[in-house]
């Protein structure tokens, strides 16, 4: 790695760390940096402030490390596996299929569980729901990619799959009680607030687990960017590599969308804003550089979701909506030859 690249990384991570501790400062509550200081170095102080810098904001600013790594790295592995600019972490349908098992059990069964239920935090039935929901879809594009070898065809199936999800969805919405469909509609909305200290004991070792593999994929990554062709004169076994990258990004996607709902946008911007800065498409640099960015953008969105000062909140996709589209954008003003799908 090259001084200019090292510099970079350095600057990232003073970047992710002063938006850290921006994110503990602001809030509906305001409290003073020094006291901040005092009580993350575990001195004695308000005990107000302390329960609300350990149990509100360094969960949620954790959860946010956590999802915008995650995110930003399926997207990295898709776009890669695709070689597509626009494929992200819900092109095989996995956060749709994630959707489709909260749906079902928040408007499916609309007449066994009540509305305080469906709401009461740290709904566990919600997320295992969704990872049920992920883990089917998984199950279903695996088996086919082994019988299905053009990559095109197989990402159009996964969009298919999605397509088809959001579909049933659409129908159980229409059909579901007003109490009901406002929860699920809340949920689809996404949310770094609703993880709650006990989740996000078993969120971050499964995603820890998810990065790990993604790590450990970075030869297949990079022998994958020059073609199928190459890669198997290399000797890479192209079947075995899709499941496995497929699999740490169902891990990623399906995991953060139970716990978070499904957050929109990071996952194809954050891969192309870490290409455009280190200027590389050496997996080795991006996956790092990708994590620190996707945790990065994911903390000023909860900043701004947040609106300091206010007692209102903003949706999370409504924030990285606004983040993420004008990078898309100039995505495609940029590549005019996108494949169209």
């Amino acid at each position: 790695m090259d001084s200019s690249k090292s510099i970079l990384f350095v600057i990232l991570i003073t970047l992710l760390l002063g938006f850290i501790m921006l994110d503990l400062i602001l809030g509906s509550i305001k409290i003073p940096f020094e006291e901040i200081i005092r009580i993350i170095s575990f001195n004695e102080s308000i005990q107000e402030w302390d329960s609300i810098i350990w149990k509100i904001r360094i969960p949620r600013i954790l959860t946010a490390i956590l999802a915008g790594a995650a995110l930003s790295v399926s997207g990295l592995q898709m776009q890669t596996i695709f070689r597509n600019p626009l494929a992200g972490p819900f092109v095989l349908g996995i956060s749709a299929g994630a959707s489709l098992g909260v749906a079902i059990i928040v408007m499916g069964f609309s007449g066994i569980i009540t509305s305080t239920a469906v709401g009461y935090a740290g709904n566990w039935i919600m997320v295992l729901a969704a990872w049920i929901g992920s883990a089917i879809i998984l199950v279903i594009i695996l088996i086919v990619s082994f019988r299905i070898k053009d990559i095109m065809t197989l990402l159009i199936i996964g969009i298919m799959f999605g397509s088809a999800t959001s579909a049933i969805v659409s129908i159980l919405q229409y059909f579901s009680s007003e109490s009901l469909l406002k929860s699920f509609v809340i949920w689809t909305m996404g949310s770094l607030s609703g993880v709650s200290q006990n989740q996000l004991s078993i969120l971050t070792p499964v995603i820890a687990i998810g990065l790990l593999m993604s790590i450990t994929s970075i030869k297949m990554l990079n022998v994958c960017l020059v073609g199928e062709n190459y890669a198997k004169s290399m000797g890479l076994n192209l079947t075995f590599s899709r499941a496995y990258i497929f699999v740490s990004t169902s891990i990623l996607t399906g995991t953060i969308t139970a716990f978070c709902g499904p957050i929109g946008f990071i996952g194809i911007a954050i891969p192309h804003l870490t290409r455009m800065l280190f200027k590389t498409t050496d997996h080795k640099i991006l996956i790092p550089g990708t994590i620190l960015i996707g945790s990065a953008i994911m903390i000023i969105s909860d900043i701004i979701s947040h609106l300091p000062g206010s007692n209102k909140m903003l949706p999370l996709n409504s924030v990285t909506a606004l983040i993420g589209i004008p990078i898309v954008i100039w995505v495609i003003i940029r590549n005019k030859k996108l494949i169209s799908v």
